[in-house]
């Protein structure tokens, strides 16, 4: 039964850590690098990830900067960030590429909070599924009936943990996005 408490918290633990990378894909107004994560660039005939293309910083709350190592990619990096449909046109001076992030308006925000709120659903409905599983594992273990309400009751007690940090995690990110 430890082994299925074990895997139990270890499949809780990577789904939060799933909805905490998903929450940063969510931008709130500021430029942050991680924006920029999903962006393939052809290289050669190869699509590369940008961050293995460039430098990426933040020269200014609101803007950043994409330094190629290879002067001659900038005409790609642009296009391949113009494709990515950050909502975000890049501009290219020759050396780099800036982007400009611009500030979100109220319905927006909300609309990003919305959109926060699901993905911590879609991080409950998956912490359940975990619990029903752990739940019919220890089942089919035959154990008596006591054993089994104990193992039943700590896998309760799992997700009540992991609801609370997805409860957390959601008001640290709906205070972030409706921070101007």
């Amino acid at each position: 039964m430890d082994d299925i408490l074990l895997s139990t918290e270890e499949k809780m633990e990577s789904t939060i850590i799933s909805l905490e990378n998903r929450f940063t894909n969510v931008r709130a107004g500021r430029a942050n690098p991680s924006m920029l994560d999903g962006i393939v660039v052809e290289y050669y005939g190869v699509s590369t990830p940008l961050k293995q293309l460039a430098n990426i910083s933040v020269p200014e709350a609101r803007q950043l900067m994409v330094k190629p190592f290879d002067k001659s990619i900038l005409g790609s990096i642009e296009k391949a960030i113009f494709e990515a449909n950050l909502g975000i046109t890049p501009n290219n001076n020759g050396e780099c590429i800036f982007l400009v992030i611009p500030p979100l308006t109220e319905d927006r925000r909300k609309e990003l909070v919305k959109q926060v709120k699901t993905m911590a659903e879609e991080g409950r409905i998956a912490l359940r599924n975990i619990r029903q599983d752990a739940n019919t594992a220890i089942k089919n273990l035959k154990l008596p009936e006591d054993e089994e309400k104990y193992g039943n009751e700590e896998v309760q007690e799992l997700i009540n943990k992991y609801n609370k940090i997805i409860d957390d995690k959601l008001k640290e990110k709906e205070n972030d996005l409706m921070t101007i």
